[in-house]
């Protein structure tokens, strides 16, 4: 069995119990009082059993802790997915959305999502969905119209 992970120096119990009392993070607060378990001296297997974690868990919060400090044990926003469009796409993307369809190259004479994706498919070989190119084009500023346009009727 490797030996345990140690605790970085200048930290001691009583300073990781004064930390988790003025944390708002309750999952923080738990690792601060973990880790006050194993500077106090005991195994890291009764600290996990009172975290309500596994040995492998508690030997992550060490390495964040030892790594970042306090502010270590604090989950952090999770980076996401990566887009299907990159910026030259989408400025692509927008200007033939704005100079609208060419029938007898496109086949049709209004963008619909549908045909739209296809293009996307077509041009950058990159297969999107509906509801995806929806919320692309919803970003870049762009509404999706129902029916022809309404004037406002300011007496109705």
């Amino acid at each position: 069995m490797a030996a345990a992970v140690k605790l970085r120096d200048g930290y001691t119990a009583s300073a990781m119990r004064a930390l988790a009392r003025s944390s708002d993070n309750a999952n923080q607060v738990r690792r601060l009082l973990t880790l006050a378990m194993i500077y106090e001296g005991s195994t890291r297997c009764e600290a996990a059993r009172v975290g309500g974690v596994g040995l492998q868990t508690v030997r992550d919060w060490v390495l964040r802790f030892n790594a970042s400090g306090p502010n270590g044990l604090i989950d952090g926003v999770p980076p996401g997915g990566v887009p299907l469009l990159d910026d030259a796409q989408r400025r692509t993307l927008a200007n033939i959305a704005e100079s609208g369809p060419i029938p007898a190259s496109h086949g049709v004479v209004r963008w619909r999502l549908i045909d739209l994706a296809q293009w996307v498919r077509d041009e950058f070989t990159i297969s999107i969905s509906k509801q995806t190119l929806s919320r692309e084009l919803r970003a870049m500023g762009y509404r999706q119209t129902v029916g022809a346009a309404q004037p406002s009727c300011a007496g109705c």
